[in-house]
């Protein structure tokens, strides 16, 4: 087992970094691990901002922002956890992002943050930095972690499994104990070794798993490889089927998909078909653009399979009209640019892409799971903020203030373990002869777990394809179990194993939900 720390923090996006520069301002000693660089996270892929804290002739408040998030969760959310995040979130964002770590976010003339427009919310709190706000905030986070004299870094780690006792004691009286997390084992992709990381607290903060769908926003690290750990742990897990996709995605075929955000729609942005028809009308006449992520995106969903065409189109014309373009949406228009398109003259093809889990493990308003030692924060924890659909701008800011209440409660909870680490825990086993990974399989198999549900498990379902796509991925599980114990571990495998597991979980949870609500529409 490698050194010992107070606190370990799996992930390093926002609820990561936050958790582990609360934590080391408390006190403790803290153990950051990132599986790529740090700053390779999803949080800076994010085009869209942050709430903030509203100025007063908005007329904004809590109970507003709270009945925002209340709506769009389509009565799933969790009431707590939306009063929480409502008085409190707002000022952490201004007073930790803003003043103490200087994320250049975009300001008004009185040099404070200048809030913008997002759909689905009913004031202007949105703080942005152009429209990489994501990527500002990571940048600034990365600064402050490296820094920090109690935070120790280590980068290009990929999580195996939490250390769990009994799971891991070598004595088989333990069988009986309680199940507790220790810590976890992590391979070095460059040595090849695993070693284990043990601490008196863990904080799973891995993010979440939109490169299980075949269109996804999310970077190709996004596998759900905490969500995994955690099942395999036994913690609680909740509201799977809940699975949101961004509407708008730039539509280049054969490419990646690069998420367009949400902000141009908040200020104007139109949808179009192929024949400049706003269609919007006809499925959300009141709200037209403005409509929730999961309405808007069935529409063009819909819209799609009417008119038999690959994409829709987003208008930038309106917002052409009182913006300047280049100035306040330059990543936007750069990707645009490098595929050949120039906003300003025509629409821009999209379509929806898999963006974010509202599902995870389940945490209360401290960020404890269901397991002793293990916390949890950001997108694969379930805090009940989102419900059934998340409300644009919230999930930055619910990573910041679950990865710092976390570690305010970790580090808080320290003096109440007695006797930290069993001593007995087993070393980290590989097998004697590892047949070779052959790289061929683990893309095969990727292609149907993203097919299948994209397919199957997207944004319009029925039990019959649930059924299919669960009776599908029931052999493929137990292929890629047996392939992960017999072949040389590597991260491609680890991912693998991961993915299939979540993918497991996401059609299980809309099976047995028949319920329509939110993310999760089935047309039966």
């Amino acid at each position: 087992m490698s050194a010992k720390s107070d606190l370990l923090v799996l992930g390093a996006g926002i609820a990561g970094c936050a958790a582990a520069l609360k934590a080391a301002d408390l006190g403790a000693s803290v153990v950051l691990v990132a599986k790529d660089e740090l700053g390779g996270s999803n949080t800076a892929w994010a085009q869209g901002g942050i709430i903030g804290l509203a100025p007063p002739e908005e007329g904004d408040s809590p109970d507003l922002l709270a009945a925002d998030i209340e709506g769009a969760g389509a009565g799933l959310c969790r009431h707590e956890a939306v009063r929480l995040l409502a008085e409190e979130g707002p000022r952490l964002c201004r007073e930790f992002l803003w003043e103490r770590l200087g994320v250049p976010f975009d300001l008004g003339t009185n040099g404070t943050p200048a809030p913008t427009a997002e759909a689905a919310h009913s004031a202007r709190r949105i703080y942005h930095a152009k429209d990489a706000t994501g990527l500002a905030i990571q940048t600034a986070l990365n600064e402050a972690v490296r820094k920090h004299p109690n935070i120790r870094l280590r980068e290009g780690l990929c999580l195996v499994d939490l250390i769990t006792s009994p799971h891991h004691c070598v004595d088989p009286v333990r069988v009986y104990d309680s199940i507790r997390v220790h810590g976890a084992f992590l391979f070095n992709p460059a040595s090849g070794e695993v070693e284990g990381a043990l601490a008196r607290r863990t904080v799973l903060a891995t993010g979440g798993l939109g490169y299980l769908y075949l269109h996804t926003t999310n970077p190709p690290s996004a596998t759900g490889d905490g969500l995994a750990a955690a099942y395999r742990a036994s913690a609680r897990i909740v509201n799977c089927e809940y699975v949101q996709f961004h509407p708008t995605a730039l539509y280049v075929p054969g490419k990646p998909r690069t998420l367009l955000t949400e902000a141009l729609r908040g200020e104007g942005a139109w949808l179009v078909n192929r024949k400049g028809e706003r269609f919007m009308a006809k499925f959300a006449p009141e709200s037209m653009e403005f409509a929730p992520r999961d309405v808007v995106s069935r529409a063009i969903f819909q819209e799609m399979a009417s008119s038999g065409e690959a994409s829709v189109y987003l208008d930038l014309a309106p917002v052409g009209a009182k913006l300047d373009l280049d100035s306040h949406f330059p990543t936007v228009m750069a990707a645009c640019r490098a595929e050949g398109m120039d906003p300003r003259l025509q629409p821009i093809p999209v379509v929806p892409a898999a963006h974010y889990f509202c599902g995870g493990v389940l945490v209360d308003l401290a960020g404890r799971t269901s397991l002793p030692g293990l916390y949890a924060a950001g997108e694969v924890a379930c805090t009940g903020l989102h419900g059934a659909n998340r409300l644009a701008s919230t999930s930055l800011l619910e990573g910041l203030l679950w990865g710092t209440r976390s570690a305010e409660a970790a580090v808080r909870e320290l003096a109440d373990v007695t006797q930290p680490y069993p001593s007995n825990l087993a070393q980290w086993r590989k097998p004697d002869q590892p047949e070779p990974t052959d790289p061929l399989l683990i893309d095969q198999d990727w292609g149907l777990i993203r097919s299948t549900l994209w397919n199957y498990a997207g944004i319009v379902r029925t039990g019959a394809r649930l059924h299919r796509a669960k009776a599908d991925l029931h052999y493929l599980a137990h292929r890629i179990e047996r392939f992960y114990h017999q072949a040389s571990l590597s991260r491609e495998l680890l991912e693998l194993r991961s993915g299939i597991i979540c993918a497991r979980l996401i059609l299980n949870a809309a099976l047995q939900n028949p319920e329509s609500r939110g993310c999760h529409y089935r047309v039966d």
